[in-house]
């Protein structure tokens, strides 16, 4: 098992180094960055990490292949993989149709689009001359100027066909995920990808890219969290939250009070107990290894301490650091 953490540039990127440097010291195997284009740039942020540590792996977390051209992210991540002496991972995933609805951008035929992308991508990353007649994806013998040296591909996948082809060809699945029923849908998934490439399922790491929050005060820890899962069941399919036993109806109710701002109503009963099982691994430091040892039984080889990660962040890293990664 290793242990990621997961940073938005939402805050001042040094605020971000500081904690990146901490969550090394505390054990953690890998910082994860996400990329929106309304937050700090992702590379920026990234390169700023590198120069401030010194063996914690650094990914996105995840960008997608519609807002730069697949050459561009190659050169982007084998830049700060150079930087920081190898330490880079490209977490690449189709985003989400709202944001790119926002920026005016069609979202068009994810599945395939990423699959041309990482192809293309790992055609730059070892150097070579790429010519691409994709669907989505083209190019005319584009090269990489620079050995950007080697890169691990992750997917952020959810849906059953992007899972699948995240077993076929990444070297890690980045899943926003955090209870045990999820992922018994998603193990398979994933081998059945792999097995279909001829690879070993266990070649791909998969990663609980998950909703956390630790505190020694359970209640503390279960108050940070509830906005996030408000979130997470406002944006789930309607099977996912079947899988759960929670009413459909609810997102219509949950994204009503999003939309309005009205976070004291999701305070206040609208985020259930069943709810923050489902979407998140939090409470005590006790509580949230119980989860984690769940989710190892099943087949998850990282866990990722997403948003809010704890009422604290300082405190909840050294706890993760010192009660969770030992």
């Amino acid at each position: 098992m290793t242990f990621g953490i997961e940073f938005v540039p939402s805050d001042p990127v040094l605020k971000i180094a500081h904690y990146a440097k901490l969550a090394e010291q505390q054990g953690f195997d890998n910082v994860w960055i996400t990329d929106h284009y309304n937050n700090r740039d992702v590379y920026s942020t990234l390169t700023v990490l590198a120069m401030n540590t010194n063996s914690i792996k650094l990914g996105t977390g995840v960008t997608n292949p519609y807002t730069r051209n697949a050459a561009v992210t190659a050169s982007s991540i084998g830049s700060v993989n150079e930087i920081s002496g190898g330490r880079a991972i490209l977490g690449l995933g189709p985003g989400d149709k709202a944001t790119f609805d926002a920026m005016g951008i069609s979202w068009d035929k994810p599945l395939t689009t990423t699959k041309e992308s990482i192809q293309a991508i790992r055609g730059f990353l070892a150097g070579e001359k790429v010519t691409q007649d994709g669907d989505m994806v083209k190019f005319g013998g584009a090269k990489m100027a620079f050995k950007t040296g080697d890169v691990p591909i992750y997917m952020g996948a959810q849906g059953p066909k992007m899972l699948e082809l995240a077993g076929e060809v990444s070297d890690g699945v980045l899943i926003n995920a955090s209870h045990p029923k999820d992922f018994e849908v998603a193990v398979k998934q994933i081998a059945a990808g792999a097995k279909k490439a001829g690879r070993d399922p266990k070649e791909v790491d998969v990663a609980a890219y998950a909703c956390f929050s630790i505190d020694k005060d359970a209640a503390k820890a279960k108050s940070a969290a509830q906005i996030v899962v408000a979130f997470i069941v406002a944006g789930s399919p309607d099977m996912v939250l079947e899988r759960h036993g929670i009413d459909p109806a609810a997102k219509a109710d949950i994204g009503g009070a999003i939309a309005k701002g009205d976070f004291g109503a999701l305070m206040g009963g609208m985020v259930t107990d069943d709810m923050m099982d489902a979407f998140s691994i939090c409470g005590t430091p006790d509580d949230c290894k119980a989860r984690i040892n769940e989710l190892l039984d099943i087949g998850v080889t990282q866990i990722v301490a997403g948003s809010p990660i704890g009422p604290n962040k300082e405190k909840a890293i050294k706890l993760i650091g010192k009660e969770i990664i030992g």
